[in-house]
């Protein structure tokens, strides 16, 4: 199984965001954020030809998000996952995507610094964040078994620009 762990694009400022009076879970892409996440999932679609799943966080950046990535796709977005949240559990996370352990490839969109500690967690099993993905970045993990602490391996680590490029 492969796991493509994805952070969500640009979205609006916290602080200007919060003026609104909204909660932060409802804060959306940027514009800017919307077209680069276009280009990176074009580029997404250059390295990993076929996603079998596609779930996002529930938070509204990380919806948008994965919409654009499944118009590259040609696919619909599954639905959402609270293990993606920003104070969820990796355990909880791991008993998510075990459900999904017969897809081949399961393509997930979420936060930093909770991306970054779910993949240190899934690579290393530490609980603490050891890897960063960019706005808009990505990286492709391998199981050989059941989805699990210490379980993964990783076959890359992308920037959007590198992403991108990858999409020429």
């Amino acid at each position: 199984m492969y796991l493509l762990v994805i952070r969500h694009a640009a979205a609006m400022e916290k602080e200007e965001f919060a003026r609104t009076g909204r909660s932060d879970d409802e804060r959306p892409l940027t514009p800017a954020g919307e077209k680069e996440m276009a280009r990176v999932s074009r580029g997404l679609r250059a390295l990993v030809p076929k996603l079998d799943a596609l779930a996002p966080s529930p938070l509204v950046r990380a919806r948008q998000t994965a919409a654009i990535v499944a118009r590259a796709y040609r696919r619909k977005v599954d639905a959402a996952t609270r293990s993606l949240e920003p104070e969820a559990r990796p355990t909880s996370f791991a008993r998510w995507l075990a459900v999904h352990r017969k897809t081949a490839t399961v393509a997930v969109v979420g936060h930093e610094p909770h991306l970054g500690a779910l993949v240190t967690w899934l690579l290393a099993g530490v609980n603490e964040p050891r890897v960063e993905l960019k706005k808009a970045g990505a990286c492709l993990l391998r199981f050989d078994g059941k989805p699990r602490r210490a379980g993964a391996r990783m076959e890359w680590l992308l920037t959007p620009a590198q992403l991108k490029g990858a999409g020429r």
